[in-house]
């Protein structure tokens, strides 16, 4: 079984807002890094979903170091999985956890590789981990710019065609030439 370590971080701007993952993937001296944004995420899922994104990449059963930042993600693989998957994935007062959903999916790409997850202090100098912090925030960044952009174009077309807005920007231009020294 072929040895992997997995770096892995999420990012959210906002609680819930744009987010972005990332991941490192090494295998000797083989890396492959990835990224990725969703809208409206939570953190918690970005760093499940870089984890989940991470072991999708592998081809092959692996035994797989996994570091985080995510104490969220850690316990969860190590402690607290085996727990929920036997109480059908619910907590010991009988309501289903957060994130329900990544978690399933991460059961049954646990279930095909063995995974030992490592917490790491984030922000606190690990080389893979900054890389993958930056990643995922660059990730969740272009999303909010380019959500931002999409609305700015949306904005200006609608403004383009409207004729209520095209009524008043021809006023506001016979206003201008009428007093040309008037400020609007």
């Amino acid at each position: 079984m072929k040895k992997v370590q997995i770096f892995c971080d999420g990012s959210c701007l906002g609680n819930p807002g744009n987010g972005g993952w990332a991941y490192i993937l090494r295998y000797k001296e083989h890396e492959k890094k990835a990224s990725g944004a969703k809208a409206n995420t939570t953190n918690n899922q970005m760093e499940l979903s870089a984890a989940i994104n991470a072991l999708k990449a592998l081809k092959e059963s692996c035994e797989v170091e996994l570091f985080t930042d995510s104490s969220y993600t850690a316990k969860g693989i190590n402690e607290w999985l085996a727990k929920w998957q036997k109480n059908g994935f619910k907590t010991a007062s009988k309501q289903p956890i957060k994130n329900q959903e990544l978690w399933q999916e991460l059961a049954k790409l646990l279930a095909f590789h063995k995974v030992k997850a490592q917490w790491v202090k984030g922000h606190a100098g690990h080389a893979e981990n900054e890389l993958c912090d930056q990643m995922a925030r660059s990730e969740a960044l272009g999303l909010k710019y380019n959500l931002l952009g999409n609305f700015k174009n949306i904005l200006e077309f609608k403004i383009k065609n409207c004729a209520f807005c095209a009524f008043f920007a021809f006023k506001r231009q016979l206003r201008t030439r009428q007093s040309p020294t008037r400020p609007l």
